[in-house]
């Protein structure tokens, strides 16, 4: 374990020193040692149907009301007695910019809420938290990674706290420590198994509240309560300026395609709003080809109708960005991964793999080229997913483009110039890069948050802010149940279709029905031939575009908190108006309106229309 863990570090660069200065905006609501909650009512899921499974899953957790943080009344702080409190911090996902202000804001509601309070720290990620690897975290050592990339303040290690022996590890360091609360940094698999754990520790009697932050580079923990994870602005920032280079490239030399994969595991979202930023000519995005069920040659001749369409005006250049996850979104390449990922959990041996697939699989397997294959037999991630990352997807449709380009020029359908390539992979570029001005914000926000949760005695949330494409003074802050957010696996859409499987948060994919969408449909042609690029450039911290946002979060009406006070608001004003004594009228409209609302919530309800992640059917 890397020595240097919780230690402080020369900041060398005179930007990361100038960015350790920055002070971080806060809501008006978290700016004073103590927050007002209040509850609403009991939470259920996103699918009905699934809610009993989830009850069943998490009895004490589950259910549990969503909780709103406001400023308190003027005089509270200076007559409530506040006992400090000792808390734990553990970096359980990948890094993603922004990860140290959650602590940063976590350490000072600390000591504001009470000066004697201590903050732990677990170095090595969650290895460090199960052998009770703790350092207490201090202004001294947090000076030098205030607004700074990375997750090397703690480090991170095996993503996971799920096996029993784990959890109970996790339990024996929470009691060693006396800890009152536990916060664990991560995305979708690690708040899942945050949920795990504060079910766990409720059961047997452990004090520890556990609570959870979304981070996470993928933007892919999005639901009704998060509108985007920490570290998502700052690597699409990054990523879309490495995009419009390539495109500035392209169009230069005039003579190559740029095929570019970015990260962003099973979900679109960091190429989408890379492709909203930059405006390269084609996207092809995971959730399209789930959806329309395209097979992988039918999106090499997509690509190919696209790269002939441009020849025919002259051009025979390009650029195309492709999601990390695409290559699990064909069908026929899911099912050879589902394959390989079973024979990996049988303890096959790799070099007997190739033999013990199915015929189908076996013939596909060798269609491919000897690099994919070597690379689909890579280990499994930590949550039992294929390597992704590892997995080179654009050099694979580069390849068979270029196979498609000179089959079309000898049955003379392309008379143009020869295909040329040139590939890239951005991924771990960004995921150390200083912080934008929206991270920094959110992430403190996120850490003071959480301290507040612990302080109330929640256990089993998540760290929520709302309506954040506004300016930080209208932000809503929250906490919000980790069972809310979770639904069950079906094998079917259909109506008799059954949740199998265990609850979790799932990651959730473009939603192909919102408005960011419709803008990328309505650009698509002319992103194909006008080579209408755009150049963002680097992040800026200061002046024009220093407050910029992502494109998709602005685009969107996400204030999912306002729109729970606006049906309180009409809620309250009809037990107003339909009190006993009102007439007789009255009473017959609201009953009938009641009705027709109730028929068409039970409409939605059905499990056929659930608004349910594509990732969640088999």
């Amino acid at each position: 374990m890397n020595k240097d863990f919780g230690a402080p570090k020369e900041l060398a660069g005179g930007l990361q020193q100038r960015r350790a200065l920055y002070e971080p905006s806060l809501p008006p609501c978290l700016q004073g040692p103590t927050v007002r909650a209040e509850y609403g009512d009991a939470t259920t899921t996103i699918d009905p149907t699934c809610a009993h499974v989830v009850a069943q899953a998490f009895p004490r957790t589950f259910g549990q009301p969503l909780v709103s943080f406001i400023a308190p009344p003027a005089g509270a702080d200076a007559i409530e007695e506040r006992p400090p409190v000792r808390v734990g911090v553990v970096f359980s996902g990948r890094q993603s910019p922004g990860g140290h202000n959650v602590v940063w804001g976590l350490h000072d509601a600390i000591k504001a809420y009470n000066p004697q309070g201590v903050l732990y720290g677990f170095v090595g990620g969650t290895e460090g938290l199960f052998a009770n690897k703790a350092l207490e975290m201090t202004d001294d050592v947090l000076a030098s990674y205030k607004n700074q990339g990375g997750f090397d303040l703690l480090g991170r290690s095996i993503d996971q706290i799920r096996s029993t022996k784990q959890v109970n590890a996790a339990m024996t360091t929470c009691r060693s420590l006396n800890l009152d609360g536990l916060v664990i940094i991560g995305g979708v698999t690690s708040n899942s198994d945050a949920a795990q754990l504060a079910e766990t520790l409720v059961q047997n009697n452990c004090k520890t509240k556990v609570v959870s932050v979304p981070v996470s580079l993928n933007g892919d923990l999005k639901n009704q309560f998060v509108e985007t994870t920490v570290g998502f602005d700052t690597v699409c920032k990054v990523n879309s300026q490495l995009v419009s280079n390539v495109c500035l490239d392209a169009i230069s030399a005039g003579k190559y395609y740029y095929f570019v994969r970015l990260m962003g595991r099973k979900a679109s979202h960091v190429a989408f709003e890379c492709a909203l930023q930059s405006h390269p000519n084609m996207l092809i995005l995971a959730e399209e080809v789930a959806l329309s069920k395209l097979t992988l040659m039918e999106v090499i001749n997509k690509i190919c109708d696209g790269v002939q369409a441009r020849a025919e005006l002259g051009k025979y250049h390009g650029v195309l960005v492709i999601p990390e996850g695409l290559i699990e979104s064909i069908p026929e390449m899911y099912a050879l991964i589902q394959e390989i990922n079973i024979l990996h959990n049988n303890s096959v041996p790799v070099a007997e793999m190739s033999s013990q697939l199915s015929p189908w699989a076996a013939a596909l397997f060798q269609f491919l080229p000897p690099f994919i294959r070597r690379e689909l037999l890579l280990h499994q991630e930590s949550d039992n997913s294929a390597q992704l990352s590892q997995i080179d997807t654009e050099q694979l449709l580069a390849h068979l483009v270029e196979a498609e380009m000179i089959k079309r020029t000898k049955e003379g359908r392309y008379k143009g110039r020869k295909f040329s390539s040139v590939c890239h992979f951005f991924g771990y570029q960004a995921r150390g890069s200083i912080p934008s001005n929206f991270d920094c914000d959110y992430a403190y926000a996120l850490g003071r948050i959480s301290l507040h949760m612990i302080a109330a005695g929640l256990t089993g949330y998540m760290a929520t802010v709302a309506n954040l494409k506004d300016p930080v003074e209208k932000w809503r802050c929250a906490a919000a149940p980790l069972t809310a957010m979770m639904s069950v696996k079906r094998h079917l859409r259909g109506p008799g279709a059954i949740p199998i499987g265990r609850p979790s948060i799932h990651p959730s994919p473009i939603d192909l029905k919102g408005k960011a969408y419709e803008l990328l449909r309505e650009k698509a042609s002319s992103f194909l031939l006008d080579d209408f690029y755009r150049t963002p450039g680097g992040i800026q911290f200061e002046g024009p575009g220093s407050d910029a946002k992502p494109i998709t979060l602005t685009i969107e009406n996400q204030d999912y908190m306002g729109d729970i006070e606006i049906l309180k608001e009409y809620l309250s004003k009809v037990r107003t108006m339909v009190k006993p004594g009102c007439s007789r009228e009255i009473l017959k409209a609201a009953i009938s309106s009641m009705v027709s609302v109730t028929d068409v919530l039970t409409v939605m309800s059905h499990p056929l229309n659930t608004e349910l992640p594509l990732y969640h059917f088999n």
